[in-house]
């Protein structure tokens, strides 16, 4: 990785870490699939594919399971402070490409 002197603004706030806040529908779904905490943490910090979510103001990421037959789904929403993980599932097959998420314009600028 770059030193500090050579690393941008925005790459800076791409990479910087907030901390998780789990919802109740989040760890039930978890249980559901069978998904643990560092699974979906591990979807989060290296997703394979990155698509606006289905609710507002939010983003899905999805990386495949270890036995390519599942991909593993994780919506989220950053807030100032923190990163509210919404819902993680398991999707049969491959799912369908949806649309980028929209870049905030401050990191665009």
């Amino acid at each position: 990785m770059m030193a500090d002197g050579f690393m941008s603004d925005k790459l800076k706030k791409l990479l910087t870490q907030k901390p998780l806040l789990w919802t109740e529908h989040a760890k039930f779904k978890m249980r559901q699939y069978g998904l643990s905490e560092a699974r979906v943490k591990r979807v989060l910090r290296a997703p394979t594919r990155v698509e606006a979510g289905i609710a507002p103001k939010t983003v899905a990421v999805m990386a495949p399971a270890s036995n390519k037959k599942h991909e593993l789904w994780c919506m989220y929403q950053d807030t100032k402070k923190a990163r509210r993980i919404i819902a993680a599932w398991r999707y049969p097959g491959v799912s369908p490409v949806r649309e980028p998420p929209p870049f905030p314009e401050d990191l665009m600028a």
